[in-house]
This record gives structure tokens, sequence and C-alpha cells, in this order.
């Protein structure tokens, strides 16, 4: 038997239970006395009455279809009727959202309104980053990593390549990996970069409580990640440009109330296939149309996780990394926000990364956000509503 079979079979047998019990509480049947006059007794007796509600011909037949049909106009159909006028609800709000978003967008395109106009950007010493070396902060690039044999010189590459005083600047490899030969490889990789002056830090754990919230988390708790001013994070698969802390950390020098730098996302392999097409087009609807928007209006716009610059009091002060669900980042960027922290971000800096190439990936990941963003939710919807500092744009935006 297939397994959308054994499916249905105990839906019925649900369904038939149900009635049942239904009839029985509403007295409209008594299994204390005879079905009917003669009838065998034991287990005959049952076979005979289930017989009989099947095809009708019970007495008992009629009175657990009404208690069924009482259920399912007094209980079931109310039920149905609100999910649906939620469901009717929420989709408007998703069109209204984003019409919205595209209006506004489309206005700043028209301008060509950039972050500068509303917070502060300057170089923090013009070319010459020997002679200001002083007024740099000091920057903790953190790479949490899980079995990536493909891309693990890319990532650390691109980090240990950022432009940035040498002493002001430690990259931080949080390897999570299971496999041996793999963790060897990244702990190699690391030491090399190490002979050749680079500050880099290999880090690892005996379990992967948490996962990447956990990593994160760990990787905060050492002296020198405590000691930072900023912490920029970069997924695995990212490979960000050598200048990107030099054009997205002065938003944060120049700007006490920012918490975040969010950059935008490009793709190596968007013209694979057309899944990785489909998904560019999501992306960019995502980039071009949601953030540029929410920055632009002040409004909430959340961590994506990766490509972006935090800084670490307001880590602190939003309450640090948070495992509780598989959307730590869009935790953390809620928490701050309800904090007061402000985000800035800048989409014409961007960080190369790739796409799920199967569709077994791209399911696992989409399962991830969607269920993950439900779950967080459920959590902070009372935390959202009741916040004093949360903005009207910032609730409807969480919604």
């Amino acid at each position: 038997m297939e397994a959308g079979e054994i499916g249905g079979a105990l839906l019925f047998l649900l369904a038939v239970a149900g009635a049942v019990a239904a009839a029985v509480s509403v007295g409209a049947v008594d299994f204390s006395r005879p079905l009917a006059a003669g009838a065998p007794l034991g287990f005959q007796q049952a076979v005979s009455w289930l017989i009989g509600v099947l095809d009708g011909t019970s007495s008992a037949a009629a009175d657990v279809y009404w208690a069924w049909v009482a259920v399912r106009a007094g209980v079931i159909a109310p039920v149905l009727q609100v999910a649906v006028w939620a469901c009717m609800v929420m989709s408007v709000m998703l069109v209204v959202e984003a019409v919205y978003n595209s209006v506004v967008s489309l206005g700043v395109k028209a301008i060509g309104w950039r972050p500068e106009w509303r917070f502060k950007w300057e170089p923090l010493d013009g070319a010459d980053e020997e002679k200001g070396r002083a007024h740099y902060p000091l920057v903790l690039v953190q790479i949490p990593m899980y079995n990536e044999l493909e891309v693990y010189k890319l990532s650390i590459a691109a980090a240990c390549e950022l432009q940035w005083p040498k002493d002001r600047i430690i990259v931080q490899v949080l390897d999570d990996s299971t496999d041996p030969f793999i963790k060897n490889l990244v702990e190699l990789e690391c030491e090399n970069w190490a002979n050749k002056g680079v500050n880099i830090k290999y880090a690892t754990r005996t379990s992967r409580k948490g996962f990447k919230a956990g990593a994160l988390k760990k990787g905060m708790e050492c002296d020198y990640a405590r000691q930072s001013d900023y912490i920029a994070i970069f997924d695995a698969d990212f490979q960000p440009e050598p200048d990107f802390l030099l054009r997205t950390v002065p938003f944060l020098v120049h700007n006490p109330e920012v918490a975040l730098v969010q950059a935008r996302w490009s793709f190596v392999n968007d013209t694979t296939s057309l899944l990785t097409r489909v998904q560019k087009m999501f992306f960019d609807y995502h980039f071009k149309v949601e953030q540029e928007a929410g920055s632009a209006t002040f409004s909430f716009f959340s961590f994506n996780g990766t490509a972006g610059v935090w800084r670490t009091v307001a880590i602190k002060e939003a309450g640090g990394w948070k495992d509780r669900t598989t959307v730590e980042d869009m935790d953390l960027a809620v928490r701050a926000t309800l904090k007061g922290w402000k985000f800035v971000y800048v989409g014409d800096v961007r960080v190369k990364s790739e796409l799920p190439s199967t569709y077994k990936a791209y399911c696992r990941q989409q399962f991830r956000w969607s269920s993950g963003g439900a779950h967080l939710f459920r959590k902070m919807a009372k935390d959202v509503l009741v916040a004093k500092k949360s903005s009207h744009n910032a609730i409807l935006d969480f919604v």
C-alpha cells in the first residue's frame, strides 16, 4: 500500500471515529443497548453494525450522519471560515506591501536616492590606510562553515585579502565540520594565511549545539572578539571584494545609532539552470525592492545572515545570538530593532555567492527560512506589539 493510500485510510478512520464520538456525546447512539432485536452479540454484532452504518440500512447510521453534520456546521465550518478570512486578509496585506515597496523602489531609482543622503559617510583616512591606522576600529571577520570542501579556500582567501590595517582586523574561521579530513584542510589553510602575516584564528567546537547561531555565539566569547568594535559575517560560500570594509564600516563609525550595514548578494551561478535563474529573480526583488524600500523609508528590514557588518555593542545589547529558531539572523535583527537601533542597506556593495543548484537543496533552504520565520513570529509577536521603541512600520513589516 502506498503512503497516500495509507494516509487516506487513516483520515477515513479518524472521520468515522470523530462522527461516532460526536454521536455518543449528544446521546444519538447508545452502545449499551442492542442495535436491533435478535442481533448477534460480540464481534459479529460490531461487524454487522458497522456494515449497516456504511450502507445506510442501520438506524444508527442516520444518527451518526446527522451528528456529523451538526459537528461540521457548528464547529468545523466556522473554524474554516475564520481561517479563510485570515488568509484573505494576509494576502491583501502582502499585495499592499508589494505595491507599496514597488512604488517606493521606483521613486528611489527616479531620484537617485542613496543611503549617504540620510547617514553620514566619509572615508576613514582617504587612500592612505597606514597613515590613519590609529583611527581604524578593530574589526572581527567571522566565517562560519560546515564541511565546506568546495569553497573553504575561496572564502578564507577573500576575508584575508580585505583592505584594512593588519593590526586592526581579525579573521575568525568557525569550523563546525564533522569530517576530520575537511577539518584538517581548513586548519591548514588558516595556518598558511597566518604564516603570511594575517591575524587569523581557527576555532572549532566539540558539538554543533545551536548550529550556526551556536558557532557565532561561541566565537564572540573569545577575548579578542569581545574587544572588537565591529563584526563582519560571511557564510562559507561568500567572497567579499577587497574594499568591502572600506565601503561599509564608515557608516557605523560616523553614525552611532546604526547597528548593521547590509550589503547585496550577487551570484556566480545565476545562469547555470532554470532553477538558479528563477532564484535570482526572487532575490533581485528582495534586494532591489524590499530592502531598498525598507532602507529608504527607515523601516525595518532584516539581516540576511551574511554579507553584513554589525556593531558589537548592538549585538550584546540585543541579547546576542540565540539558537531558538533556524532564522537566527532575523531573530537578532528584530531584537536589535526593538532596542531602537537603525539599519543601513548599501545596494551598490555586492558580495559574490552561490545559489542552490539542485531542487532538493533549494527546498531545504526554503523550508528552513519559512518554518523558522513562522516559529520566530510565534515567539516574538507579543514583544513586537508591546515594545515602546517599535514604530508602526516595524510592526507591519514584522507581521
